[in-house]
Formats: structure tokens, sequence, C-alpha cells
């Protein structure tokens, strides 16, 4: 009896051990606005939805397609592509997913604020039958399967009838989830924690993961989240601050995992909120008096590549020649030449734990303006409640980043400097409010042009335009570093556009 009693409590260690092993506690410099996946385009968003949904397809990290809910699709005419569905996967409701919840998401996604404008290009989708979906674009579209990889089915018997989207808003679809992800939504305290819970019915039963249960903490400083992986009390962390990236590769029992992304970070100026921004001189004059160079060598420790313009190398609308240039006294001049060699004070305005360094880098931002006698009244504010600021160009200049959720350029332009309009959801993210109305022209073609060289020629011609207009203020575009411990195999499910796929990750035990 007392070998029995021995045996049985040894397998209860044995059990509580590996329950332990596949707890995965991750602190990120932030925690999702909302649990709604269409109620903001941002990556805390993305990521949760990569969490507790699944998207029809996903990027893999050689840049080709992975089939998710969708098994396969194929391409019927310019202006159609049909998508077979994953059958037998069921929602965290424990309903059953179909063609049904695909339309209903579509429809939801055209209807978002913030995804329209990638959506508007949709005209309709249709049911061919209960695995199988029709997707109808308004004109022939290029880039129709990765505008798909932002579908992520939603339990429609779930949602509908209380489905609302309200930026920043409390609705039942802010509050609960119900996907088909490898989590489950458990419970969160914004700002504080939140919990999640494998998914004992996920489909995907190839998956290497093994992580039973998240606990997500945000932690916004860059010091104590580093101190918390250190001492053990989390597995794995991002952002790193390119000021302990050394020290973290030193540390035993940490891995460093850092890849260079097409992020890129830029400051809109707001041409409405201040006449001096309607000069184009006063425009070059600010990209001049910036140098980006230094702000990556000396803020970023070279964890970024200075950037003159929008589209990173990779992307089909990069122009070789538009280099970063820093110069201070042509940026004088300019100033002089436009009346303001006395210059004047503004508002700007940067979040504080969204992006790399941020809060830093807006400070050095402001110390060079000054150089150019613009004087610079600076606000930094936490990430949830900047961009509530962001949506309502609260200020004269406003830092944004921006990774394109296409993997293209037009998608860059859509969103950051087509002239805002809230019908289409065009410039939704266009803080400067500049306006080309032939610029629009451009991005319209673009998006329907089937030819690849025609449309490397229009997607460069508006990269050239905005750089002659100085319409915004290119920054650089950001690395991303995670760590975590060495058992914690994030090497294997961090890609370069930071949505970790947490479901495909596997803890040595």
């Amino acid at each position: 009896m007392k070998i029995k009693v021995i045996i049985a409590c040894y397998l209860v260690l044995i059990l509580c051990n590996k329950v332990s092993a596949t707890t995965l506690e991750i602190a990120l410099n932030a925690d999702p606005v909302s649990l709604d996946p269409h109620e903001q385009l941002s990556e805390g968003t993305l990521q949760f939805s990569h969490f507790t949904f699944d998207p029809l397809l996903r990027w893999e990290k050689s840049g080709q397609f992975e089939a998710r809910l969708a098994t396969k699709w194929q391409r019927l005419d310019a202006h159609t592509m049909r998508f077979f569905l994953r059958k037998d996967v069921t929602f965290h409701s424990g309903n059953p997913f179909s063609a049904k919840d695909v339309i209903y998401t579509i429809n939801r996604l055209k209807t978002s604020p913030d995804f329209r404008a990638m959506f508007n290009s949709i005209a309709s989708a249709s049911i061919v039958d209960k695995y199988t979906v029709d997707v109808h674009a308004t004109s022939p579209n290029p880039l129709l399967l990765n505008i798909m990889a932002y579908v992520f089915p939603m339990d429609q018997a779930f949602y509908q009838g209380r489905d609302e989207i309200i930026k920043y808003g409390k609705t039942f679809a802010s509050q609960n989830v119900s996907g088909t992800g490898p989590f489950v939504y458990i419970s969160r305290e914004l700002g504080s924690r939140m919990e999640l819970k494998r998914n004992p019915n996920y489909w995907d039963t190839n998956s290497p993961g093994n992580v039973n249960k998240i606990i997500l903490t945000p932690i916004r400083t860059d010091s104590t989240r580093l101190a918390a992986l250190f001492s053990g009390d989390v597995d794995f962390i991002f952002p790193i601050s390119p000021i302990d990236i050394e020290r973290t590769k030193r540390t035993s029992g940490i891995h460093l995992v850092t890849i260079p992304s097409t992020r890129i970070l830029l400051l809109h100026m707001n041409q409405n909120r201040r006449q001096e921004f309607k000069d184009v001189k006063v425009r070059k004059a600010i990209n001049l008096a910036i140098d980006q160079s230094l702000i990556v060598e000396k803020i970023l420790k070279g964890h970024a590549t200075p950037a003159g313009q929008l589209s990173a190398d990779r992307f089909l609308g990069h122009v070789h020649d538009l280099e970063p240039e820093y110069d201070l006294r042509k940026a004088q001049d300019l100033m002089k030449q436009a009346g303001y060699e006395k210059g004047f004070r503004i508002s700007m305005m940067a979040p504080n734990n969204r992006y790399m360094n941020d809060e830093k880098v807006a400070q050095a931002v402001a110390a060079m303006l000054a150089r150019i006698n613009i004087t610079v009244d600076l606000k930094t504010l936490p990430k949830a409640q900047y961009f509530q600021e962001f949506d309502n160009h609260a200020a004269d200049i406003m830092m944004l980043g921006w990774q394109s959720d296409t993997m293209d350029s037009n998608n860059l332009f859509e969103f950051i400097v087509a002239c805002p309009n809230n019908k289409t959801g065009l410039g939704a993210y266009n803080a400067s409010e500049y306006c080309r109305p032939s610029l629009d022209d451009n991005i319209h073609q673009a998006n329907r042009e089937m030819d690849q060289e025609k449309r490397i020629i229009l997607l460069q011609q508006i990269e050239q335009t905005l750089y002659e207009d100085a319409a915004v203020v290119p920054l650089y575009w950001q690395s991303l570093s995670w760590a975590a411990k060495n058992k914690v195999k994030i090497q294997d499910i961090v890609n370069d556009q930071n949505y970790p796929y947490l479901g495909d990750l596997f803890i040595d035990e």
C-alpha cells in the first residue's frame, strides 16, 4: 500500500511539473487595446488574433503563404479567387466553422473604420458550398491573396446581433472572444494581466506547440521587463531596448533573436493644424534638420536602418536613390526662404511604450528641430492613450510606425498618405492631412494593375512624389528583438511582421 502511495505522489509531481513547464509567462511592452480583431489595425490586435483566432492563410518566414483555415485556393479570373475551407473545425464556443463565418467576417471587415480601406477592394464574397467561398474583387487585384491573410473568421452565431465596432468603446466583441485559434481567452485585467489556455479541440494536431497556458503581463519599462526575464519571473519578452542587446547576448540561460523588419517609423506634420506646414520649404527643412543616421547610431545602437522613404528595399515601390539627407545649413536656409527664420512653436505627441525607444527618439527630434528655431512642446503617452489622441490628430507633429499589412508598398500609401476619406477608410492614419488627388489616382491604379513591371513604375512614382513633397518625415525601419529562456524555442515562431505564432511554440521540459 505504501509503495502505491509513493508511486501516486511521484506521478502527481511529474504531472504538476509538466503543467508548469508548458505555462508560458510572456511580458510585452503593452497589451492589446481591445479583444475585437476588427477594432484597431495594429500590431497588438493582430498578435492577439493569431493567439485566439486563425487566418485563412498566414505568412511563412520565406515570404510564401501557409494554408490555415483555407486548405487551398485558386484564382478563377483577375477578379475572383476561390477558397476551400478546412472541415471539422470548431470555434471556442463549440459552434462549427463553415463558409458562412467567412462571409460574415469579410462583411464585418468592410465596415471597420480601420480595416475598410484594405477591404474596400473586395466587392463581395459568396458561398459556393458549406466549405467553399468565392471572393470577388471590384477590379483586377494583384494583392487579393495578401488581403485574405487578414481574414480571421469570427463565430457568426456567437457575435451576430451584438457585433458593433466602436473604437475604444466597451462592446461585446471588445470583451468576449470565440475564435478557432490555438488558445482560448480566459480573463483580462487591462494593463495588468491576460490569461489564455490551450484550445483542447484545436484542429492543428500537427503543430509542435506544447504551451498549455499563457500569462501575458504588460511591462512598459524596458529595464523592468528585462529584469523580469533575467530573474526568471517571465519566460519570453519583447521588445529589447538597443542598449540592452549586448548584455542580453552575454547572459547565461537566455537567448536573443534579432531580425530586420519593414516597419517604418515616421513623423506626420499636420498641414491643417499648422499653416507653416502647408509650405513645402518648411516640410523639407524639417526633413533636412533631422539626422536619421545619428538617431539610429546613438539611440537605437544600430538596430534600425535610416530611411528616406516609406518603402523598405524588399518592396516594389522602393526607389534606390531616395536616401535620407541631413543638411542643417540647407534646412536653415529653407526656413529663411519660407519667411520663418525666427521659427515658431509647435506641439508634438509620441508614444512611450509602443516602438523601440520611442520616447527618446521623440526627444531627439525635438532637440534637432530647435536648431532651425522650431520649439517643440513634446508630450508622450502610453500606447492605449496615445492612439486615441492620434486618431483625433491632437498635435501638430505625431509619430507613427507602420508595418505594411500586405507586405506591399501600396498598403503604406493607402493608410499613411492617401487623402483622408472616412467613407472608404483611405488615409485612416494620415495625421498629416496631406492630400494630393493625383497621387490617389496612382494608388488606385496600382491596386488593379496586374502587370508587375507597370506596377513597379506606379509605386515608385508615388514614392518619388512623396519625397519631393516632403509629405512626411521617414525616420527608420526598425529591427525586431526578442529574448527568452533557452528552453523556450522562440526562433521557430517569430517573424519580421512581429506576429509570434505562439500556438506552435515548443518549450523544452
